[in-house]
């Protein structure tokens, strides 16, 4: 199967995770399109002064790669600093949020894991 990007549903997510403003989600693959339990496959793009405001993840664990931009990413209370290139994760029972911290969009790879009991 091939996507393009033009097929790439979009979605605009306001006060997403009661973070500010408006974040866009555009689903890589949509449910359904592949077989493994991951739960989300999406580029975010948070323009300056939007935010995924803090939340917990319960029973997944999300991946996060900054493709551009720069961005504040608080990890269990810790608050760093991301640069294009840079990977994060967030596994299960723990929390996290990210914003945009320059001038420029932050645009992110997220991956959302469910997790199986074995």
């Amino acid at each position: 199967m091939v996507k393009r990007e033009a097929e790439l549903s979009r979605q605009f997510n306001e006060q997403m995770k009661g973070g500010a403003g408006t974040t866009e989600v555009i689903r890589v693959l949509d449910s359904g399109e592949y077989e493994s339990g991951l739960k989300l496959i999406a580029k975010l793009v948070l323009r300056p002064g939007c935010s995924l405001g803090y939340h917990t993840h319960q029973g997944e664990e999300e991946i996060i790669h900054v493709l551009s931009g720069t961005a504040a990413y608080n990890d269990d209370g810790v608050e760093t600093t991301l640069h294009a290139g840079d990977s994060c994760v967030c596994l299960s029972s723990h929390g996290h949020s990210i914003a945009c911290a320059g001038e420029e969009p932050l645009v992110v790879y997220a991956v959302i894991n469910q997790l199986t009991e074995v």
